[in-house]
């Protein structure tokens, strides 16, 4: 069973930018693609990005298309979410998927 865990939340400042990291584990976990969510208070948890282990199509929301993007690193195990100029709005709780294994989330706080 693939198991996942994110790290690199933290405050970032308007404008900024952070990279957070989704590190997996499991003997199948290429098979299965990584997805970025985010869960901000109060509101419901979105997608936000997905990435491929093998050079496919990514995927980003309209909200943060053109300033987040995604990698990975097969050698490592991990995948990455790259947020740039970044905004209040992104202050959330963020996650990420494989398969059907969330990881406990980081946190992301954006400030003025």
């Amino acid at each position: 069973q693939v198991q996942v865990a994110e790290s690199g939340g933290g405050m970032g400042q308007h404008g900024g930018s952070l990279t957070l990291s989704c590190a997996a584990s499991g003997l199948t976990f290429t098979n299965y693609d990584i997805y970025w969510f985010r869960e901000a208070p109060g509101k419901e948890r979105e997608f936000v990005a997905s990435v491929t282990w093998h050079g496919g199509t990514a995927y980003t929301a309209d909200s943060v298309k053109g300033r987040f993007t995604t990698s990975a690193d097969r050698t490592k195990n991990t995948a990455y979410l790259h947020m740039n100029s970044l905004k209040p709005e992104d202050t959330a709780v963020y996650f990420c998927r494989s398969d059907n294994s969330w990881g406990r989330g980081t946190q992301v706080t954006v400030s003025n």
